[in-house]
């Protein structure tokens, strides 16, 4: 009940920060004159995202604890966050693995003042959920559920980096690229920092539960948190102009995922 309660705010965050990305920023007019509807403006275009993360992290550690228990879940979480924080720092300092970029103050304080502290947490929420929904589909086959939970992550990136980092949304970069690339001006390398990174924290934290099967867990709310950030991500890239990212984005994640209803049928 909890974590379905955090997942409700979760969602409501994204939509409001979504609102404040789509509509509030771009039309400041709308709430010009106003003392109360500027509040709202300046609620919806700063902060949402890093409360939209907080809240994902919190509802997938309160259904891990609930389901599979505080060590399996607290193992997962360290693994995740430290090593994506770590590839995160070293990414914004060398350009290794992701390319050259750096973050900009959309997602609230920073690490080291490089890495908004909200990011090793969004690595977190969205892998466990990944992980679940593969180990889902495979049976529990621990090897098969990594390699396949790191795929439906990857595939997240496929359309998150692109819109949020678009060209033609100047006003809502949550961060900016120094190289290019030929995915929508993405570093083909950032793909595969992705999947490097996904791999090495998946695989760790689910080795650590030292268990050939996990426990089975029913997979609604797993799915929902995936399928939202999946949905907020292409609703952005829609808005960008970026539609084949969105189909993509049904394709490689959301449709593959939902066969984790089907095996727990």
């Amino acid at each position: 009940m909890i974590a379905w309660a955090l997942v409700v705010l979760h969602g409501l965050a994204l939509a409001f920060g979504l609102f404040g990305l789509l509509v509030a920023m771009p039309h400041p007019q709308l709430f010009a004159g106003n003392a109360a509807a500027l509040a709202f403006y300046a609620n919806a275009t700063n902060g949402t995202g890093g409360t939209a993360i907080f809240f994902g992290a919190a509802a997938m550690l309160a259904f891990g604890v609930q389901r599979l228990g505080v060590r399996r879940t607290l193992f997962f979480f360290i693994a995740a966050t430290v090593i994506s924080a770590a590839a995160e720092l070293t990414g914004t300092k060398t350009g290794w693995p992701f390319g050259g970029y750096e973050y900009t103050s959309f997602l609230g304080p920073k690490l080291l003042d490089r890495v908004p502290a909200a990011i090793p947490l969004s690595w977190f929420y969205m892998g466990f959920a990944a992980l679940l929904l593969a180990d889902a589909i495979v049976a529990g086959r621990w090897r098969w559920s990594v390699l396949l939970g790191t795929w439906l992550l990857v595939t997240w990136d496929l359309v998150l980096d692109p819109s949020m980092a678009a060209p033609n949304l100047q006003y809502i970069h949550f961060w900016i690229w120094h190289e290019t690339g030929p995915y929508f001006g993405m570093p083909l390398r950032n793909l595969a920092g992705w999947f490097g990174t996904g791999l090495l924290f998946i695989a760790i934290g689910r080795a650590t539960w030292n268990e050939a099967r996990a426990p089975r867990v029913p997979v609604a709310l797993p799915y929902t948190v995936y399928a939202i950030n999946i949905g907020w991500s292409m609703i952005l890239s829609v808005a960008a102009g970026m539609w084949p990212t969105a189909i993509a984005a049904i394709l490689v994640s959301l449709l593959p995922a939902a066969l984790a209803f089907r095996a727990r049928a």
